[in-house]
């Protein structure tokens, strides 16, 4: 068509949209995934069971995440605190009682051992602090002021650095550092005296009843490590006075502690060392010497986490339900479906398609949470526990990112699985069956 004296075609305007156009196959798949999830046919509202499914898996990812980042914060916190006050290594003397006389070459050779740091003697023994009216024993711990290299605890380094004072007080009597609990169940402060009594240098009397070794010291300090266990039993004292309070020679100690480059290598260390001092000398790691402790944690850690996962496969068994139910609802329509041309692999894909929305969405949702709730619990300590069971005296939260990648993978994996029996039982379908039913 031509417009009158111009010989040229006439403008009809633009082309037509292409509204008629039919949709790509995943925008359709994802259509009818979305639809049959919904509450009746509107699309919109999610319908109870679909709810139920995904509540499902947002409470067993949330309560994954949170146990297990409370069994490895409380892994690493004891782990931490451990190491504050014991070496890596203890080197000691074989059937000596925790005696050594030549520690000085064996220092010497310790120092030579590769991946050793810092090696420093020190003595060890159970003493009675007492005071009047109250007594209460410790473990009595002798630490060199002066070290021959850098310190081999966090605990000496802060004596070193005089953030823990044990220096001679005023009065001339000899220092003391206590823990915080074992000072407050004394009432002592610092300034106060105590009588420390040792039962390893009895001495027999004129009438030969054996007595202990008695001596009085200042408390000039106190300490809080955070372990129960540590700040209710041990007590520093220099290492001189620690040798005078026990009666044995300056060149007498109860063993040598190791520090090493890294701590999760102290047991190859003390291999190291063991190997090269002979069967007179033993060396042990921190490791080792925790090992009971630190394997019941795994244990707990482990257990706790495959019964939580329980919670994550009931939440699967929903999203099969609920699945099947939209089948045996919606079988008519996937009848009509596959009579207009729908191939059972994109029935297939539809029905997988709704449980993998229902486990990612949850996934990601309930690890949201657990993330939230561990932050929580952990930065303002809001479970507290006792500390004289527990070792700490809070549920102490630390995540990791390959745990929480193994927590979403899991679940993602286990909700895909789910889907695989209402998705093939949906493209089992026969067309003119499916349409038939009422």
């Amino acid at each position: 068509m031509t417009t009158p004296g111009s010989g040229t075609p006439a403008d009809d305007g633009p082309e037509p949209r292409a509204r008629g156009r039919a949709p790509s196959p995943l925008r359709l798949d994802w259509f009818l995934a979305r639809r049959y999830l919904s509450s009746g046919g509107g699309g919109r509202l999610l319908s109870f069971f679909t709810w139920i499914a995904l509540g499902g898996v947002i409470v067993g990812v949330t309560a994954l995440v949170v146990v297990i980042g409370v069994m490895t914060g409380m892994q690493e916190d004891l782990r931490e605190k451990i190491l504050g006050s014991t070496p890596h290594v203890h080197v000691l003397q074989q059937g000596a009682s925790l005696r050594m006389t030549d520690w000085r070459r064996v220092m010497d050779e310790v120092k030579q051992v590769e991946g050793v740091t810092a090696v420093a003697p020190f003595i060890l023994s159970q003493v009675v602090v007492s005071r009047p009216g109250y007594t209460q024993s410790a473990d009595l711990y002798g630490v060199a002021l002066d070290p021959e290299g850098p310190p081999v605890t966090e605990m000496e380094e802060q004596i070193q650095r005089g953030v823990v004072d044990l220096q001679p007080p005023p009065s001339g009597l000899p220092p003391l550092v206590l823990g915080s609990t074992l000072a407050a169940r004394m009432g002592v402060f610092v300034g106060d005296t105590v009588t420390l009594i040792a039962f390893e240098n009895l001495r027999v009397g004129p009438l030969g009843v054996p007595t202990p070794a008695m001596r009085r010291f200042e408390v000039t300090g106190t300490f809080t490590t955070g372990m129960y266990d540590y700040d209710i039993r041990n007590a520093y004292v220099p290492l001189s006075d620690a040798q005078a309070l026990l009666g044995v020679p300056d060149n007498t100690i109860s063993g040598l502690g190791v520090r090493t480059v890294d701590p999760d290598q102290a047991r190859e260390v003390a291999e190291r060392i063991q190997a090269r001092l002979g069967n007179v000398y033993y060396a042990e790691s921190w490791i080792t010497m925790n090992r009971t402790l630190f394997s019941a944690l795994k244990l707990e850690k482990l257990a706790m986490g495959l019964i939580l996962f329980l919670i994550v496969v009931v939440a699967a068994f929903n999203i099969v339900g609920t699945l099947v139910m939209v089948v045996v609802d919606r079988t008519r329509e996937i009848g009509i479906l596959k009579s207009m041309g729908m191939t059972d692999a994109r029935i297939l894909r539809v029905f997988m398609a709704q449980g993998v929305w229902i486990g990612v969405i949850g996934t990601a949702v309930g690890t949201v949470l657990g993330l939230v709730t561990a932050w929580a619990i952990d930065r303002y300590q809001i479970i507290p526990i006792p500390p004289d069971v527990y070792f700490v005296d809070h549920l102490p939260v630390s995540l990791r990112v390959l745990d929480v990648l193994v927590i979403v993978a899991g679940s993602v994996a286990i909700s895909l699985l789910a889907t695989i029996y209402p998705a093939r039982r949906a493209a089992s379908l026969q067309p003119v069956e499916a349409i038939r039913h009422e």
